[in-house]
């Protein structure tokens, strides 16, 4: 009879937790070995189930605990402790979790401007009237604001940089969390991760007086629907929304936002949608937004004076923002190459100058354009609309 999937998962965590305590002690043998049974652990978990989607955040766990062991292997090379050996085990169980939950975790108070997020005049006015203005003047909003906004739409769109720059105008804090690495970056501690995060984000709001926005990016992999759930992930839902009807409803005077940011919206269950009052479509770039890319991507380029940003809009319709990007990275490239391999690289022109790369023209615009395709298809773009029409609250 096989082991229930959170049997396994918690024989993991025990496993690794035994195993960094005797690594703290420098029992580099018995440290060893039990490295290895929570790597035993964990593999059986991936192939006893294999769509299990926090399989990619065991297997990265598997191969820390597999550096760990080839670092302990090493025995003449001094090799330091992944906890202070000195310290009480409550006080180095302490440490540990606080080391594994810092490193999911970016605390910042961004430096991006509206003017950095082109094009997406929709999704900036939404995000005006939801926190920018209730930050400024609460005193016009008797009803409340949303707490929580969802960005959906295609990857590379923007998302991330719409958040942050909502962060800056408001002058407040950006605490930026990857879900899926929250879901059990220190095994079987994926809800109090939750907590945790929450309680940070809580605390900075109140402490310094200050807008906090917390961004959860792939909130689908923390808050996705599943046939078959697995790893305690019915509890992480129940905190993260146990945690958001606090936001919602006891932390009136709060200035504390939740945004999460995902490529499949529809993997979302309705009691999570319903937390998330304003649902924002972050779309490709249109043809006035594709310009002003190109211009700003290319502004710092050495270019042919036949080069346009409207023709090249033109071209890269179907493209997102980070294609386009890709795209100007791509010709500066092929100009370096040629330069690379001219017959007279490295020669000196005059006095100390380097040699430089060509202008780049509108044919290298074009041969990368057709041999880059955009990363969004058109089938993805129906879906987003097919969605958007039944669950869309700007």
């Amino acid at each position: 009879m096989s082991l229930a999937p959170q049997e396994l998962e918690n024989s993991a965590s025990k496993f690794a937790a035994e195993a960094i305590k005797l690594d703290s002690q420098g029992a580099r043998g018995m440290a060893i070995a039990n490295y290895q049974r929570a790597i035993e652990s964990l593999h059986k978990l991936i192939q006893l189930y294999p769509d299990n989607k926090l399989n990619r955040v065991y297997q990265e766990r598997m191969a820390a605990y597999q550096n760990r062991i080839k670092a302990l292997q090493m025995n003449h090379i001094e090799v330091e402790p992944v906890v202070d050996a000195k310290a009480t085990p409550e006080e180095q169980k302490q440490s540990l979790n606080r080391n594994e939950f810092d490193a999911l975790v970016m605390k910042e108070k961004p430096n991006v401007s509206w003017a950095e997020v082109v094009g997406l005049d929709d999704a900036k006015s939404a995000l005006r009237e939801s926190i920018v203005y209730p930050a400024k003047r609460p005193d016009l909003f008797p009803l409340g604001w949303p707490r929580g906004i969802l960005l959906y739409g295609p990857p590379g769109c923007g998302k991330t940089i719409l958040a942050a720059a909502t962060a800056s105008e408001i002058d407040g804090y950006f605490i930026n969390v990857d879900a899926a690495s929250m879901m059990s970056k220190w095994l079987g501690e994926a809800e109090k991760n939750v907590s945790k995060l929450f309680s940070l984000a809580r605390g900075m709001a109140e402490k310094e007086g200050l807008p906090v926005i917390l961004f959860i990016d792939e909130v689908d992999s923390l808050l996705g629907n599943s046939i078959s759930e697995v790893g305690g992930e019915i509890r992480v839902k129940n905190q993260f929304l146990t945690e958001m009807d606090g936001i919602n409803g006891k932390g009136k005077d709060l200035k504390l936002y939740v945004i999460g940011a995902t490529n499949k919206p529809w993997t979302l269950d309705w009691p999570f949608l319903r937390r998330f009052t304003k649902r924002i479509y972050v779309s490709l770039p249109t043809l006035e937004a594709r310009i002003n890319l190109f211009d700003l991507y290319t502004s710092p380029l050495k270019k042919d004076e036949k080069v346009r940003s409207t023709e090249l809009a033109k071209l890269a319709d179907g493209y997102s923002a980070s294609d386009i990007k890709d795209i100007c990275q791509s010709a500066q490239l092929m100009v370096v190459n040629d330069l690379f391999h001219s017959p007279n690289f490295g020669e000196v022109v005059v006095g100390e100058e380097k040699s430089q790369p060509r202008a780049i023209t509108v044919a290298d615009f074009k041969e990368i354009i057709t041999r880059r395709k955009p990363s969004v298809s058109m089938e993805m773009i129906r879906a987003y609309y097919k969605w958007s029409e039944q669950f869309r609250a700007l």
